[in-house]
């Protein structure tokens, strides 16, 4: 897929890993729809990008993907602003094992919400261009985190998700790939605040410390493996795990014939 021309939206596009995803896009020539809660760093970024890609590339809205009405009301701004969607990023997420109903909300419910409203425009059976929607799941979600079961189950919806989803295009010809990134850690807010965030599995946090002993990704890493999933046609229903040690892709048994 060549981005030229494309258009793509980014959930969590203000920071760290969205951030990074919205700059790779836009640097391979796309225009790129940003959503995030956080309205002061997507406003600063906006600023940043529109001095370097100029105005008519990006779009930043105050989105909550928590938000129904919110999801909706963006999603009706881009079609009339764009015309449609080629490529979805379902990246928003948090950690935090205290407040585990809003983790799973943003992290699962949310990316389901997101992709279904994107089907709706994406879809060729109704008339969409097709495209591809790549959702960032985690390690966490080919294998437990100890310290994070919370985030470690939605991680696995995640990764579940996109397998389902993907053959679910394939078998109705919605044109449309998924595909699933699972990096280890990163250094993002995130990460920075993990230890904080465990609750009571805080007790286990030096296994987070051993896990980060290891090596830690930065962002661009992460976006180019994004990147690598948009652009190669031949990927769907695949779960690209990423560390700083190797990059390789997770196969899974076929339960349909």
């Amino acid at each position: 897929m060549a981005l030229n021309g494309k258009i793509a939206v980014v959930t969590g596009a203000a920071l760290g890993i969205g951030k990074a995803i919205t700059e790779i896009l836009l640097q391979n020539g796309a225009t790129v729809v940003l959503l995030d809660v956080n309205e002061n760093a997507g406003k600063s970024l906006k600023g940043s990008l529109d001095k370097q890609y100029g105005r008519e590339k990006t779009l930043f809205l105050n989105c909550n993907v928590e938000s129904e009405e919110q999801l909706k009301a963006a999603f009706q701004k881009i079609v009339q602003t764009f015309g449609g969607v080629d490529i979805l990023c379902n990246n928003a997420g948090i950690l935090d094992e205290s407040a585990w109903e809003k983790s799973v909300s943003i992290n699962l419910v949310g990316v389901i919400k997101v992709t279904y409203l994107a089907l709706e425009l994406m879809n060729k059976m109704t008339g969409g261009r097709g495209g591809v929607i790549i959702n960032i799941a985690s390690m966490a979600g080919l294998g437990p985190f100890p310290s994070c079961p919370v985030y470690t189950a939605t991680k696995y919806g995640v990764v579940g998700f996109t397998q389902a989803m993907a053959a679910a295009s394939s078998a109705s010809d919605y044109g449309i790939r998924f595909n699933a990134l699972c990096p280890s850690l990163v250094q993002t807010d995130l990460f920075s605040h993990m230890l904080d965030r465990l609750g009571q599995f805080s007790h286990l946090a030096d296994k987070v410390r051993t896990s980060a002993d290891k090596g830690v990704l930065n962002v661009s890493e992460v976006a180019e493996c994004f990147l690598e999933l948009v652009l190669d046609e031949t990927k769907n229903g695949e779960a690209l795990m990423v560390t700083p040690i190797f990059k390789k892709y997770r196969t899974f048994p076929s339960l349909t014939q």
